[in-house]
């Protein structure tokens, strides 16, 4: 009974806490990314928009410079996983891609221009919206 009651008392903190699946994001690697505790960027982008290439160097900088920071990447065009790791490969993409768009996760809506970033706080909750490519002191100032 001790048993039970304790497991079904870690389940509630857990959902409590934000330390269930609802913290986690799935990428085309397979894996199951935790985001408890970290700022979060969503990249918005497509193989065929120039702004989202020139802006591809400064965001894989950031997602290998900043434990803090979780960068992932949504294919715009919604390709099937295997046509956008591709399509990443050709970019220069070295930040995880979400196997799903999360749209309406943090109560946005889909993007209606390329490249658009969704900032989410350490909470879990949408900061703000950055359309248009990024410089490195951009989203520098954006996460501030």
């Amino acid at each position: 009974m001790k048993k039970i009651l304790g497991a079904i008392s870690l389940s509630l903190v857990s959902a409590i806490s934000g330390c269930d699946n609802n913290s986690r994001l799935h990428t085309t690697g397979g894996e199951s990314v935790n985001t408890e505790g970290k700022t979060i960027l969503i990249n918005y982008w497509a193989e065929w928009c120039k702004p989202c290439r020139e802006e591809v160097p400064v965001l894989n900088e950031l997602a290998q410079a900043n434990d803090d920071v979780i960068v992932l990447g949504v294919n715009f065009d919604g390709l099937p996983s295997p046509a956008a790791i591709e399509q990443a490969k050709k970019l220069g993409i070295e930040f995880p891609l979400l196997t799903e768009e999360p749209e309406g996760r943090w109560g946005q809506p889909w993007p209606e221009v390329l490249p658009t970033t969704f900032i989410i706080g350490r909470d879990g909750r949408w900061q703000k919206t950055l359309v248009g490519p990024q410089t490195a002191e951009d989203l520098s100032a954006a996460l501030q």
